[in-house]
């Protein structure tokens, strides 16, 4: 009876293969044979990275999540420019914004001291964004591993598939849902914006608005480092109150009208997001165990696995 169950599993999983719903699955334990110490190499590369530079946190999950919704998690964000591929780097979402890609480089060179050609830059991008939460007193996770790197990139799709500041609610909704995230994913993946800041360029609209959705005494105080005209650059913290610390205090913050960027507080305006937001900023532990659930959702975004894809020697060029 077993060999016959083995049979019928290799034959449907052979009739499913151009579905890729049998191609080899993302393991917690894909490493334990291979590179024991792989997770302890990136961890201590992280933290050194983190503890030099605090907001190098949010930039190394905004990394994971920027990569993961082009052609999946694969890092093909990481790759260079060269002849042949034209880099996700300089698409607008990412250029100017986009950082911490030296931070992964440390870390590969790290793991390829002891393990070469045997981890992804793709897996350390996702154990990057997992390590770089705990740091910051956000949640841990297990991250599944397995991911294999890409050949090649995509300007277009960095274009088109990345959420935007200014995104209506309805296009922050329809765009995690193509990716197989729900709306409650989108709202607990949005609360990284608890941590990090948003250039001037991105929320001065909003601040020079005058309108009801913004608390006037926070336009304010943003307004003095974000002129009408010039400085696009200058630096704001998403969350004033903790800026480093990964909590629920951004959707606390939505309730008062202190969303920095019009994607974060059009979560909070009246429609379908209202229940979620409200519960995360009453429940802290409920934001963490779904901010958790969600970064493992999105870690399982159309990775490369078995004999797809390549494991890069450097995670900016292909081998």
């Amino acid at each position: 009876m077993a060999s016959s169950n083995i049979s019928f599993v290799a034959i449907f999983c052979l009739l499913l293969l151009s579905t890729m719903q049998c191609h080899a699955q993302l393991s917690s334990t894909f490493y334990d044979r291979t590179c024991p110490n792989a997770l302890t190499t990136i961890r201590t590369s992280i933290r050194r990275a983190i503890s030099s530079e605090r907001r190098m946190a949010a930039s190394l999950i905004r990394l994971h999540f920027h990569d993961c919704f082009v052609q999946g998690c694969d890092a093909s964000l990481l790759l260079d420019e060269t002849p042949t591929i034209v880099s996700e780097k300089t698409a607008l979402p990412n250029l100017g914004s986009v950082r911490g890609f030296g931070i992964i480089e440390d870390a590969k060179r790290e793991v390829e001291k002891t393990c070469p050609g045997v981890v992804s830059c793709a897996d350390i991008l996702a154990v990057a964004a997992r390590d770089a939460s705990t740091f910051v007193g956000g949640p841990s996770w297990t991250v599944k591993l397995g991911r294999r790197d890409s050949t090649t990139a995509s300007h277009t799709l960095a274009e088109t598939d990345l959420p935007g500041p200014f995104d209506p609610l309805s296009r922050l909704i329809s765009g995690f849902a193509n990716k197989g995230l729900t709306t409650r994913d989108m709202v607990a993946l949005s609360g990284s914006h608890s941590i990090g800041q948003a250039q001037c360029f991105l929320f001065r609209d909003r601040i020079y608005s005058n309108g009801t959705d913004i608390d006037a005494g926070f336009a304010s105080t943003r307004r003095r480092r974000c002129p009408q005209e010039d400085q696009n650059g200058n630096l704001a913290p998403l969350d004033l109150v903790t800026p480093n610390q990964l909590d629920n205090n951004y959707f606390k913050n939505l309730r008062q009208r202190k969303g920095l960027l019009q994607s974060d507080q059009v979560l909070l305006s009246g429609g379908s997001t209202n229940d979620i937001v409200l519960e995360y900023s009453n429940n802290p532990r409920a934001f963490s165990s779904d901010f958790a659930a969600a970064m493992i959702k999105m870690g399982d975004i159309s990775p490369l696995t078995g004999q797809n894809g390549i494991i890069r020697t450097v995670c900016g060029a292909i081998n």
